[in-house]
């Protein structure tokens, strides 16, 4: 009897402990038909046009631009106003934006810059002066002091100039109708936007008017409109991008700012200009990567490939103890260069012949061993949380696009010029303070930023756009779904619904030049990582946290080069939609 009930005990243990390490989501996995047992879903497969956003209405409202007949180009704009509308927790006019645009036409890949400079009128030793009245040691980014000039719409009009097919007016018909007339808010985005909403909603402006109703974010489900919106997208429509930098808008924003007193002024929006840039690219085993150099983080994911590239994943295994030993380690060795080189290089000029070389990328490669590191610096010898959005479309011409936009915290800064929509980023809050460092604050210049749009090419043709949100995660999802691909075999879905693990305490680009690592930092993994390889993860002298963490949300459309047919997909753990036709 005390047998049978001892044995009875240990079953009920077992039993318990497969229920509480098992993720929740094996049971879908086990009833998979076909394709991959750690895919949610199949890839959206379809050969005329593809668009894939993280709302699905979004989607749906470039998709129809290019059913009219547009291109990925225009669709990609479409799809942008719709989400900045329909997911202002992440993205909006407010904002900036970057893109990398293959145009099967020329033949050729384009970058696009189309971020925001700090206000001419303010200089460094003002900037000072004014954060110590106020007892602050950085640019606090809730603060007038954090808002730099929106890019995102003149981005739209650059991109529009050289490659757009539809008029305008077309382009935002769908998005205007919809700010008019209203859209259910999805589950995931009114989450984000109820917490926001009540943290903003008392800043100076018409924030709570704007984007509250009865004074809170809108529940799920529950219809929403923005018609301020609609009516400063019909301006675009109508006058153009000098409505919003030279025009109406502009001026609403320069009195607005004299009033409350903010530091944007129209001579800020009038000189304003985004700029086409050559893309940063390595070479990661026969694959072509591109990211977005300059003041942003893209160069970031270069560098951790070179680094990788002198192991071999495939052969540690996906998840092991080893490849993500390898992953943390080649990152916490990169965010200190990013820390330390990554500036406007308008300002400073970044040695990308350095840090992108595969020489460099031995040396700091030889800087991995066995134990989790603590003692990491900059290897050259001259000097987190975010919430953004990233699409990608493509078309039946062969045209891609792969765009990431944001407000950088949330909703941004909450302030909102009455009649007009939209809330400012704060991205100026990225600016360091040290005088010495590439990054440090000056008037007129574009802050740091983390949003990347990511492209890969195979043999000179356009193989891969992918991107994903999450402030100082991205570098990290990118390697996470280059290597998955790449190393592990992957399909596109597949890529981005496997384990994702993050790291932090890296030093920052608003550091001091002289700021290093104090610890290891702590190593965030999703709960379905095997507990025995956190263990080991363990031994090998890293903090882990297993579940309650962020891990970012990704998009990505494949082509294959031989039959032109596009794979698209997107984010499973909120409300994303990959769609063609």
């Amino acid at each position: 009897m005390k047998y049978y009930l001892k044995k009875r005990v240990l079953t009920l243990l077992v039993l318990v402990m497969t229920i509480t390490l098992s993720p929740i989501k094996s049971i879908a996995q086990i009833d998979r038909e076909s394709g991959p047992s750690i895919s949610t879903r199949s890839e959206i497969i379809a050969q005329r046009g593809m668009v894939a956003t993280s709302q699905p209405l979004a989607t749906q409202v470039g998709l129809q631009i290019l059913k009219n007949g547009g291109n990925a180009i225009d669709a990609a704009i479409a799809a942008n106003a719709a989400i900045g509308l329909m997911e202002p927790t992440g993205n909006g006019i407010g904002g900036d934006l970057f893109a990398i645009i293959w145009h099967q036409e020329t033949n050729r890949l384009y970058a696009l810059n189309a971020s925001g400079r700090s206000p001419l009128g303010l200089d460094y030793d003002n900037l000072i002066e004014i954060l110590e009245s106020k007892e602050e040691t950085k640019i606090p980014p809730y603060d007038l002091l954090s808002v730099s000039v929106p890019g995102a719409v003149d981005g739209w009009f650059s991109m529009h100039e050289k490659f757009g097919s539809l008029p305008f007016n077309e382009i935002l018909a769908e998005p205007i109708w919809y700010a008019e007339n209203g859209f259910p808010v999805s589950e995931s985005i009114s989450s984000s936007w109820q917490s926001s909403a009540r943290w903003l909603k008392n800043q100076p402006g018409s924030f709570l008017e704007t984007f509250t109703i009865n004074g809170e974010g809108p529940k799920k489900g529950q219809i929403f409109k923005n018609k301020d919106l609609a009516n400063t997208f019909r301006l675009l429509a109508i006058e153009g991008n000098d409505a919003f930098y030279k025009g109406e808008i502009a001026k609403k924003i320069d009195a607005w700012m004299k009033k409350n007193g903010g530091y944007l002024r129209y001579e800020d929006f009038v000189n304003h200009e985004s700029e086409w840039v050559e893309p940063q690219t390595v070479n990661y085993r026969g694959y072509d990567i591109f990211q977005v150099g300059g003041n942003v983080q893209g160069t970031a994911v270069l560098q951790m490939l070179n680094i990788l590239e002198g192991f071999n994943l495939n052969e540690l295994g996906f998840s092991s103890a080893e490849t993500l030993h390898l992953l943390i380690e080649s990152k916490k060795i990169v965010f200190e260069d990013r820390a330390k080189h990554y500036a406007d290089p308008t300002f400073h000029d970044i040695p990308y012949e350095i840090l992108l070389s595969k020489q460099y990328g031995e040396i700091r490669r030889a800087l991995i061993t066995d134990t989790a590191r603590v003692d990491i610096s900059t290897g050259v010898d001259v000097l987190e949380d975010g919430d953004t959005i990233y699409l990608t479309t493509a078309d039946q011409y062969g045209n891609m696009v792969s765009l990431i936009q944001s407000n950088f915290r949330g909703m941004g800064t909450g302030f909102v010029v009455p009649g007009t929509g939209f809330s400012f980023q704060n991205r100026g809050e990225l600016f360091s303070l040290d005088p010495m460092h590439p990054n440090v604050y000056e008037p007129g210049k574009r802050p740091f930023h983390t949003i990347i749009p990511g492209f890969i090419m195979k043999d000179g043709k356009p193989f891969m756009t992918l991107g994903n949100m999450g402030g100082a995660y991205q570098p990290l999802g990118h390697v996470s779904l280059i290597t998955n691909i790449i190393d592990f075999g992957m399909n596109l879905q597949e890529s981005g619904d496997a384990l994702r693990w993050n790291h932090s305490g890296s030093t920052q680009p608003t550091d001091s030049l002289q700021s290093n690592p104090i610890s290891v930092g702590i190593v965030g993994i999703e709960t379905s990582i095997d507990p025995l390889v956190v263990k080991k993860l363990e031994k090998m002298g890293h903090k882990i946290i297993v579940g309650n963490g962020f891990f970012g949300r990704f998009q990505a459309i494949m082509k294959d080069p031989d039959t032109g047919v596009y794979y698209g997909a997107s984010e499973s753990r909120v409300d994303g939609q990959a769609a063609g036709y």
